[in-house]
């Protein structure tokens, strides 16, 4: 009956009818395709069968599959967020020989004989091609550093490097990229390539909740069995933010004292030892800066707002050869970006101290700024004193972090960053010393084309500290400083996906100042300034890691350093006991000695399987600055001294193999590494040297060869409730100095044969996560007096044997825990509980010698210790 009526319609009303009715019919069927259905999942390396079902069971579209594909040994990984379900299928299907086709409501999936075919020929007949770009956090816009970008399916893979960049070459095609790193979600990212490209990826903070573990193909943190490098550990604030610390104040130097074959240089000391270096072997970079004293009251707090920092990472003595001047570790500390998507300020307040950090855009995903400060009031305490001196006195630190960043364009980005520290003690109007730092780097990264990076900086690094001691109408004064203006260039070349070339040159002008005394009154010191010293630092390098197989790789490279000394000033001769013999004086700007160093570095990884590897490595490193102590602590006061004509450059011949592997689907790593050092030219002091004589350093300076050899294991357990790790270094450090200890070996300061250190984390609830660290390790290496005299009425001891005693062992346990207050997205806010040696551990710091009152004949032996307990907490904000 309807169809007769719609017969009766005009000719053209019917025409447009049945053009309706089939758009319709049209719009109908497409919306109820399956390939429609949204689909929100996550699914990580799983194999193709499971991976289907929980497609089935998140979109409620059925597949079908021969046996082919229920068998399939490939593993496929899906990140998606209500996306529609053919997307979902193409990007997870596409390296794999498998395609898809709809029937009705179901979808079948099907073996592809066809699809290799094409993939082949897109390969023999297009190439290869280059994608590049940066990796950066979509919620900041920080750039994320050691980001992991691998193909799924090829062994092909890179990673991001100080700067965000990445550059990876792949056969022409469909891929899908597997990107994760430390602190963000992974993600998978879909690319088709006949050409060169660039893609920026933007990845999403990882705030997962405690019940939900994700394992990857590789997870993030995972170390990269493939790279060649040896020696390094990298760290991110999220991984130290719940480590206990003393008085509620993270200390990125305490945790890195926490890993295998990194030793605290004593309880209250700001230094550290690597693989048996002194302290003064470490070079510490901050934004590329030098930081020469690290350290703020007196070294029980590092000068490292922990606010301000994004990225952490130690080489210990297998560094890259863009890096040098030391010979034992190179610890590279990179700031904050500064969030360039919204304004935000965080901060806290402990028990000492209250710090500050204001963070925003300059101009939205184009610019950014940030500004950290962090001040302590210990000396507010001192108020309360009932001692007039003590309520006149000051104690306390501060320190300031800024940073601003610009986008310029689409290959150009300009970074300015600065540090100011100062440390301030002073006992009422009678004695005091400040001390600090400053550094500020203006950096230009240049993205010449798809595969050649660009880094131009200008650096400047000042250290300075001054006495003041003032009794009655006397008072003198001390200054010393040391200065750098520093240009380096550095250029990272990925050539093709076998090789990547780095390249650079590096030129720095020291200006040291060893002292300046200036007097008044009677006291009988005279005003005088030691000579400043000048020298100009330069070097070049290359260095190349090649990826010979799909087991083995290799890097192998050269720097080249020249330390040229100038005058003015005089320089001089000496006769076997330290005196003057003759003097020559050099002009302004004329050249004393150049020393010309080349080293070689090369390293090789080899794969044992895909969660096993073997690595060796060999590493020359030169260094012309040394520091003249004879602290344990790490004084403010040390004095940094250049090469001279007699003071020679160090140097150091390290060889290292080790073995690595990931257990248990990468929730576990293990690593053993062992080395030999060999080291030339060290420093030391004669006995009964004169650390503050007016005379020239070296008169008090003795020279000789060094060795240390050790093994070092690292148990680390990276996901679920529980993680930390276990970290052991068995190992030994000597000297031999002609003038010392009978002309025979001896042990070195900072030798300690046993270090142990066990760090936990678990997260309890959402609310609660609880900390815990124990340390132990041998005693450090001291001269005690083999006897003693007197001389009208005065004791004096006398010594034999140079650090052949020992303190005894070190022991502490420190306790954590963390309060979530309170989450949203606009407003987070915590408490920090801490008991630092929580079971009262009386460790020695000191161990001096005197008479006995009772019968002066008899010497005892008085051992100092700086703390038991000490409960701390501190409130965190973050808005």
């Amino acid at each position: 009956m309807l169809i007769a009526q719609f017969m009766y319609f005009p000719a053209a009303l019917r025409t447009a009818l049945c053009a309706l009715l089939l758009l319709t019919v049209s719009f109908q069927v497409k919306a109820q395709s399956p390939l429609d259905k949204p689909v929100t999942i996550s699914i990580h390396n799983q194999p193709l069968k499971q991976a289907l079902d929980q497609l089935t069971a998140a979109s409620g579209v059925r597949f079908t599959y021969n046996e082919t594909v229920a068998k399939s040994k490939i593993t496929i990984s899906v990140n998606a967020q209500n996306q529609p379900l053919g997307e979902v299928l193409k990007k997870a299907l596409a390296p794999y020989p498998f395609s898809y086709t709809v029937l009705d409501q179901d979808i079948m999936i099907k073996y592809d004989t066809e699809k290799p075919k094409k993939q082949a020929a897109a390969l023999a007949g297009g190439g290869k091609y280059t994608i590049s770009g940066t990796v950066k956090s979509k919620q900041t816009g920080e750039t994320v550093i050691g980001a992991t970008i691998r193909a799924t399916d090829v062994n092909q893979g890179t990673s991001s490097n100080e700067y965000g960049f990445y550059s990876l070459t792949l056969p022409a095609g469909d891929h899908q990229l597997a990107v994760s790193a430390v602190g963000q979600k992974s993600t998978l990212v879909p690319i088709s390539l006949n050409s060169n490209q660039q893609l920026a990826i933007a990845m999403d903070n990882n705030e997962q909740s405690i019940q939900e573990v994700t394992i990857t193909a590789k997870a993030p943190g995972t170390r990269d069995l493939a790279n060649p490098q040896m020696g390094v550990e990298h760290l991110s604030i999220q991984e130290t933010k719940n480590i206990p610390v003393l008085l509620g104040e993270r200390d990125i130097i305490k945790t890195i004292q926490l890993l295998p074959g990194i030793k605290t240089a004593g309880e209250g000391s700001g230094g550290f030892y690597v693989r048996g270096g002194a302290a003064d072997q470490n070079l510490i970079l901050l934004d590329e800066a030098p930081v020469y004293n690290a350290s703020h009251m007196l070294g029980f707090f590092s000068t490292f707002n922990s606010d301000a920092i994004k990225n952490i990472s130690i080489y210990k003595g297998d560094m890259p050869a863009q890096y040098g001047g030391r010979l034992s570790s190179v610890l590279d500390i990179k700031m904050n970006d500064g969030n360039n998507q919204k304004f935000g300020v965080s901060g806290g307040v402990g028990l000492i101290a209250a710090r500050i950090n204001v963070e925003g855009p300059i101009q939205k995903n184009k610019s950014s700024f940030l500004i950290s400060a962090r001040r302590t009031y210990a000396d507010a305490f001192l108020a309360f004193s009932k001692d007039t001196i003590a309520k006149k006195s000051q104690l306390y630190f501060y320190d300031i972090n800024a940073k601003a960043n610009y986008i310029l364009g689409d290959k150009d980005r300009l970074y300015i960053s600065g540090y100011f520290g100062k440390d301030v003690l002073k006992a009422s109007d009678i004695a005091g010393i400040n001390w600090g730092n400053t550094t500020a780097t203006l950096r230009w990264n240049h993205i010449f084309n798809s595969q050649l990076f660009s880094n131009t900086s200008l650096i400047y690094s000042n250290y300075d500290y001054k006495i003041n001691i003032k009794q009655d109408v006397n008072e003198f004064n001390i200054y010393s400083q040391i200065r750098d203006l520093n240009f380096k260039e550095d250029l990272q070349y990925y050539a093709g996906d076998k090789n990547t070339i780095s390249f650079g040159v590096n030129a720095i002008y020291h200006t040291i100042k060893p002292g300046e005394i200036s007097s008044t009154g009677n006291s009988g010191i005279l005003s005088q300034n030691l000579q400043n010293r000048y020298a100009l630092e330069n070097a070049a390098y290359a260095t190349n890691t090649w990826k010979a197989t799909d087991r083995f790789s290799l890097t192998y490279g050269l720097r080249v350093s020249a330390f040229t000394i100038l005058g003015e000033g005089d320089y001089y001769n000496l006769d076997a006991d330290g005196n003057i013999i003759s003097t020559q004086h050099y002009t302004s700007g004329q050249a004393v000695k150049t020393y010309v160093n080349p080293e070689p570095r090369i390293a090789a990884a080899y794969s044992l399987n895909d969660f096993s590897s073997v690595k060796a490595s060999y590493a020359r490193n030169a260094q012309n600055l040394h520091l003249i102590s004879n602290s344990n602590s790490g004084s403010p006061t040390d004095k940094w001294a250049a090469s001279t004509n007699l003071i020679k450059p160090e140097l150091a011949d390290q060889v290292s193999v080790g073995y690595y592997r990931d257990l248990k689907d990468h929730q576990y790593e293990f690593t053993v590494e062992t080395y030999y050092k060999k080291m030339q030219n060290q420093v030391d002091y004669r006995n009964g040297a004169n650390v503050f004589t007016n005379q020239p350093i070296e008169t008090q300076l003795l020279y000789g060869i060094g060795r240390a050899y050790g093994a070092e294991f690292l148990l680390k357990k990276k996901t679920g409730r529980l993680t930390g790790w276990i970290s052991y270094t068995l190992s030994k450090t000597e000297r031999k100095i002609d003038g010392i200890n009978n002309n025979q070996w001896y042990n070195a300061r900072q030798d300690r044969t046993h270090d142990i250190a066990i760090v936990a984390m678990y997260k309890a609830s959402e609310k609660w996560t609880f900390s815990a660290n124990f340390i132990y390790y041998t005693g450090d290496a001291v001269t005690y007096p083999s006897g003693k005299y007197q001389v009208d009425g005065a004791t004096y001891y006398y010594y034999t044997n140079r650090n052949a005693d020992r303190i005894p062992a070190y022991n502490r346990l420190d306790l954590g825990a963390t309060r979530q207050l309170k989450k949203s997205a606009k407003f987070e806010s915590d408490l920090t509980f801490s008991l630092y040696n929580a079971y009262g551990s009386h460790n020695a710091y000191r161990i001096y010698f005197r008479d006995n009152k009772n019968d002066p004949s008899r010497t005892e032996a008085v051992r100092t210790t700086l703390f038991t307990f000490v409960p701390s907490i501190s409130y965190n904000f973050k808005f």
